[in-house]
This record gives C-alpha cells, sequence and structure tokens, in this order.
C-alpha cells in the first residue's frame, strides 16, 4: 500500500484472497443478478438502475448488497467470457456475493470500518487486497 496524501485506507474482512487494482464503479443500489447481467459484454441490463450498460469488465465493482435470487451468480460467470470485474467490494454480501466472487475469481472485501459507499467514488483508483481485507483508495484528482 502507498502512502499517497490522497488516499485512504479501509479495513474489512477477507472473502476470496488475491489482490487487484483498478477504477471503481460505485452503485449506491443494490445489484440484481437474475436476467439483468449482460454476462457477454459485461454490464448490468436492468432499467432504470444507474449502472444500466455501463461496463464493469476490469472495475472494482463496488455496491452495497445483491438483491434478488441466484442469478447474482451472472456476475460470477463473466469470467469465461472475460469480461468481469477486477474485484468486488461491498457493505453486506450473502452466499451469492461470495460464489460469485469465486467463479470470477475475483478479490472480494467487506464488513469494513469505514462505508465504502460514502468513502469511494466512480474514478476512484482502488487496490484491492483481499488477502489481508485492505483497500486502499486513491481519490481522483
Amino acid at each position: 500500500m502507498t502512502s499517497d496524501r490522497n488516499s485512504i485506507i479501509l479495513r474489512g474482512r477477507k472473502v476470496i484472497g488475491g489482490i487487484a487494482e483498478g477504477e471503481a464503479l460505485v452503485s449506491k443500489k443494490p445489484l440484481m443478478g437474475w436476467g439483468n447481467v449482460n454476462e457477454k459484454l459485461g454490464f448490468t441490463t436492468e432499467r432504470n438502475h444507474p449502472l444500466y450498460e455501463v461496463p464493469f469488465k476490469g472495475k472494482v465493482l463496488v455496491f452495497p448488497e445483491p438483491r434478488g435470487s441466484g442469478g447474482f451468480m451472472g456476475y460470477g460467470r463473466t469470467r469465461a467470457f472475460g469480461t468481469n470485474p477486477a474485484a468486488f467490494i461491498y457493505r453486506k454480501g450473502c452466499n451469492l456475493t461470495v460464489f460469485a466472487a469465486m467463479i470470477a475469481k475475483i478479490p472480494t472485501v467487506t464488513d469494513f470500518d469505514l462505508d465504502p459507499l460514502e468513502v469511494i467514488e466512480t474514478g476512484d483508483y482502488v487496490i484491492v487486497n483481499g488477502d489481508e481485507g485492505i483497500v486502499e483508495v486513491i481519490k481522483k484528482s
């Protein structure tokens, strides 16, 4: 982790290990999976969602929680098409978020000391250390 003056460190709990980094893509609204993920193109297809058709490939996907049934697994299946996010950061997870992260093979962290949705903004650069449960947020200028 760097010690940049514009960076913020979040401490959380490891869900899936590994290290990834990239631009943050933040949704303040829960993400729904069933029939609402285009796995081949890597975006949500839920109409009226703030991230509707916004590509998440290679981004650190930050969201409050999943919504709906087992369809959240679609986020994990994006791995097969190379459209997967770089990492997941969320406030409240469940078995769906864990399984999706396992299938996508992406670092995932939750249960933070600070609310990631209040700290991270779309466009911030984020380094996710899933092994240690640490997220470094480098604020966009």
